[in-house]
């Protein structure tokens, strides 16, 4: 009910204007007639109709706030001028209404022009054809009044100007920060994403070959068909634990705890590189004083190698070598996994064609995200290389 009375003036201004106007009509009147000052008044029709037409005007005063003041201004000058009586002055209540509205409608520099013009314009015709002597108390109220009225509509027009700026401010606040949010998600999105592509392709293609492995050679070979099962189960026991730390961080304050392990590095460089040897994959590793790496920066070097070796692993063939080199130079530190090539093997399967071809653009999103470089390519001997960049002042 409080909010509905609230609205009902911006719903209905044609209603609040016309009771505003009959509100100033019934002030001015009153004062003619019954007000303490009545007895100074010599009312007539001509006085009556100056009135109700100044008044009406007022209906009109958010349509043309300038042109009701001036027109409510020259009535108000023409009462002046003609009433009879010790004092006039009642009908100046519509031109102080028409005042205020113009005021409130217009910019500072309007408001303080029409103000001046109207305080003295009034206050001089006053003066001059008004209540004795001139400098009475009802001549001076004018001047006041018509200041007053100016100022009022001056403070109006700044506070609703003031709280338009604050709402504009708020929205434009409110989209920032719902844009913020969805890009925040976009990229939470993608890192996720490359971590468990990493995470899956990595130890999933392991499985794969080994599982190959052991099918082919399970009549022949049960020995070396046992070895690569034991293969398949620490891999798929690698990529288990990984999951379950990579999604751990999705978890929600509050929910269960669950396993959390640090994110992998160089420093478990070692046992990766371990893995692909025990998968059949020769690995060479040249490590040039790495040190102690920022987080962000250690882990996407990890990345960056696992997905060159898973690579180079599913898609090379037999007799394929791998080198990996590890330095820093000039504030960066450069990683470079090249693959020195094979041909075929005859005795094991041929892992299936890859799909998506998302392991490449991960990597450059990796080194990307950091403000590095990642570059793939062929190389001229054969074989295939992958280098990357990548800035150790990591910027949040």
């Amino acid at each position: 009910m409080r909010d509905r009375a609230r609205l009902w003036p911006t719903a209905h201004p044609v209603a609040l204007d016309a009771g505003l106007a009959a509100a100033v009509l019934a002030i001015i009147l009153g004062n003619m007639f019954i007000g303490p000052h009545a007895e100074r008044y010599d009312t007539s029709v001509t006085d009556i109709v100056l009135s109700v037409v100044a008044c009406a005007a007022l209906l009109l005063r958010r349509r043309s706030p300038l042109g009701v003041l001036v027109f409510t201004g020259a009535v108000t000058v023409v009462y002046l001028l003609t009433a009879s009586g010790d004092s006039r002055g009642p009908v100046a209540g519509a031109v102080i209404v028409a005042l205020y509205s113009a005021s409130a409608r217009t910019d500072r520099a309007t408001t303080f022009r029409i103000g001046l013009a109207s305080c003295l314009v009034l206050t001089a015709v006053a003066m001059l054809f008004g209540a004795r002597p001139w400098y009475s108390a009802e001549n001076i109220a004018l001047f006041a009044w018509s200041g007053m009225a100016a100022a009022a509509g001056e403070a109006t027009r700044s506070r609703r100007a003031y709280i338009v700026a604050v709402e504009e401010r708020a929205e434009r606040a409110e989209r920032t920060r719902e844009e913020e949010a969805k890009r925040r998600v976009a990229e939470e999105r993608m890192r996720i994403a490359r971590e468990l592509h990493d995470v899956v392709a990595h130890h999933i293609a392991l499985v794969n070959v080994q599982a190959g492995v052991a099918a082919h050679v399970m009549d022949t070979r049960p020995d070396q068909a046992k070895q690569a099962l034991a293969h398949v189960r620490e891999a798929s026991r690698s990529a288990l634990d990984e999951l379950r730390a990579t999604v751990g961080l999705l978890r929600q304050s509050g929910d269960p705890a669950a396993p959390m392990e640090p994110a992998p590095g160089l420093g478990v460089l070692d046992q990766l590189v371990e893995g692909f040897r025990r998968a059949g994959l020769p690995v060479d590793i040249d490590e040039d004083g790495a040190g102690t790496l920022p987080a962000t920066v250690d882990l996407t070097a990890y990345r960056l190698i696992q997905e060159s070796l898973t690579n180079v692993h599913k898609h090379a063939g037999r007799g394929a070598r791998a080198e990996v080199r590890i330095a820093r130079a000039a504030g960066a530190l450069e990683v470079t996994v090249v693959d020195r090539g094979g041909r075929p093997d005859a005795t094991v399967p041929a892992p299936a064609a890859p799909g998506g071809g998302h392991g490449l653009i991960g990597m450059r999103e990796r080194a990307a995200a950091l403000g590095g470089t990642c570059e793939a390519g062929p190389c001229p001997d054969g074989g295939f290389r992958v280098h990357a960049r990548l800035p150790l002042a990591v910027t949040a």
